[in-house]
C-alpha cells in the first residue's frame, strides 16, 4: 500500500507540471488574441474626422468685402443770430464700415447709413483686402433699405458669389466678415437665429447671432459655403453693444435694389474720363511745349488717381487729339464727346506722346456723384 502510495506520488508531480504548462499555454494564446484585436482596432480609432474647418469658405469670400471709410458732415450745434435768422455750427466725424464687391464692374453695395452725410458731400475710400486703397463714388442709395451703392475704378476685383437664401432655415452655420472697430478684416461665426418672411414666403429679414459690431455694417453674410447671403445691417441692443441679435438684408432684395440703383444712376450720369486738361494748344504753344507747331489737341495736365484715363494708360503730358471720331479742337467738343457717353461705355482715345500717337480704349466712369432716390 505505502508502495502503491509512492508511486501515485511520483506521478502526479508531471501531472501537475503538465497542467500548469497547459494553463500558460492557455493564457499565452490569449494574450496574444487580445494583442491581435487590439492591432485590428488600432487603424480604426486613427481613422477619426478631423476638426471642420470654414477657413475655405472664409478664403473665398473675404477678397470681396471691403473696409469704407467716410467723412460724415453733420450740424453740430445751431445758433440763434436773430429773430430770422440762425447759424448753424457743422462738424465732421469718421464714419468706419464694410462694404461688398458684387460686380468686376466696380460696384460695392454697403449700408447707407455708413457714408450717409448732410448735403450730399460725400467723402468716401475703400481699402480692400490686399491693401489697395481708393476713391470711391456713391452714385445711388436707397433710404428706405439702407442700401447705398458705391463705385470704383480699379481692376482685378474679386466679386463675391451669390447664393440664393431662399435656401437658409433657422439653425444653418453663417459667417459675418467685414472691419469691426478699425481692427482690421474679421470673421464671427453664428447661426441663422430667425427668418422673418414676406406673405408671399421669400424672406425679409434675416436674424443672426453671428457678432456684428460697429463697422461691421455693410459686409457680408456668407453661408458654410462661402457665398453671399445677406449685407449685414444693424443689431438689436438696449447696451449699444453687440447681445447675439444681429440682421442683415437678404442678398436678392440687396442685388435687385442694386441693379435698379445702378441702372438709374448710369442713366442720370455723363460718362467721366477723369483727366485735367489746359487750354487747346495752338501754333505758339505747340512749339512752346513740343519744339514743333502743329500738334492740336488738349494738354493733360494731370489724370484722377485710379480714374478711367489712368487705368486705360493716359499720362500727364499726353495730348488728347481725337476722342472717337472727333477730333479736339478746344475743350468744349471734347467735353461734349465724354458727355454724350455714359458710365460704362468704352471710347477711344488719341493721345500725342514723345513724337508718336497712340489709341487708348477707355472705360468711363462715374464723376461727381448724381444721387438717385426711388
Amino acid at each position: 500500500m505505502q508502495r502503491f502510495g509512492k508511486i501515485i506520488q511520483f506521478m502526479s508531480w508531471p501531472v501537475i507540471c503538465g497542467v500548469l504548462v497547459a494553463i500558460v499555454f492557455l493564457q499565452y494564446q490569449q494574450l496574444g488574441e487580445l494583442n491581435q484585436q487590439s492591432i485590428l482596432v488600432a487603424p480604426v480609432q486613427e481613422a477619426k474626422q478631423p476638426i471642420t474647418s470654414f477657413s475655405d469658405a472664409i478664403s473665398k469670400a473675404a477678397p470681396s468685402v471691403v473696409s469704407i471709410n467716410a467723412t460724415s458732415v453733420n450740424v453740430e450745434s445751431i445758433e440763434r443770430a436773430a429773430a430770422d435768422r440762425v447759424n448753424l455750427y457743422l462738424g465732421e466725424r469718421a464714419s468706419l464700415g464694410s462694404g461688398v464687391i458684387i460686380s468686376d464692374q466696380g460696384y460695392i453695395l454697403t449700408n447707407l447709413h455708413v457714408v450717409d452725410t448732410l448735403f450730399d458731400a460725400f467723402d468716401t475710400e475703400v481699402t480692400l483686402k490686399d491693401g489697395r486703397k481708393t476713391p470711391a463714388t456713391v452714385v445711388a442709395w436707397d433710404k428706405d433699405k439702407d442700401l447705398a451703392v458705391l463705385h470704383i475704378n480699379m481692376d482685378n476685383l474679386a466679386p463675391i458669389q451669390i447664393d440664393d437664401e431662399q435656401e437658409l432655415e433657422v439653425g444653418d452655420i453663417v459667417f459675418a466678415i467685414g472691419y469691426p472697430r478699425n481692427i482690421g478684416q474679421s470673421v464671427s461665426q453664428g447661426i441663422v437665429s430667425a427668418l422673418t418672411t414676406n406673405p408671399d414666403t421669400s424672406i425679409s429679414i434675416i436674424q443672426t447671432d453671428a457678432a456684428i459690431n460697429p463697422g461691421n455694417s455693410g459686409g457680408a453674410l456668407i453661408d458654410n459655403e462661402g457665398t453671399l447671403v445677406g449685407i449685414n445691417s444693424s443689431i438689436f441692443s438696449e447696451s449699444g453693444n453687440f447681445e447675439g441679435i444681429g440682421f442683415a438684408t437678404p442678398a436678392s432684395i440687396a442685388i435687385a435694389a442694386m441693379e435698379e440703383l445702378v441702372e438709374q444712376a448710369i442713366e442720370g450720369n455723363n460718362g467721366y474720363l477723369g483727366v485735367l486738361t489746359g487750354e487747346a494748344l495752338n501754333e505758339q504753344s505747340s512749339q512752346l511745349f513740343f519744339g514743333v507747331n502743329h500738334i492740336r489737341g488738349m494738354l493733360v495736365e494731370n489724370v484722377d488717381v485710379g480714374g478711367a484715363a489712368e487705368r486705360a494708360g493716359i499720362e500727364p503730358g499726353d495730348v488728347i487729339t481725337r476722342v472717337e471720331d472727333t477730333p479736339v479742337i478746344d475743350g468744349q467738343n471734347i467735353v461734349m464727346e465724354i458727355r454724350n457717353k455714359k458710365p460704362g461705355d468704352t471710347v477711344t482715345v488719341q493721345v500725342y506722346r514723345n513724337g508718336q500717337t497712340f489709341n487708348f480704349p477707355v472705360t468711363l466712369g462715374f464723376g461727381e456723384a448724381l444721387i438717385i432716390e426711388p
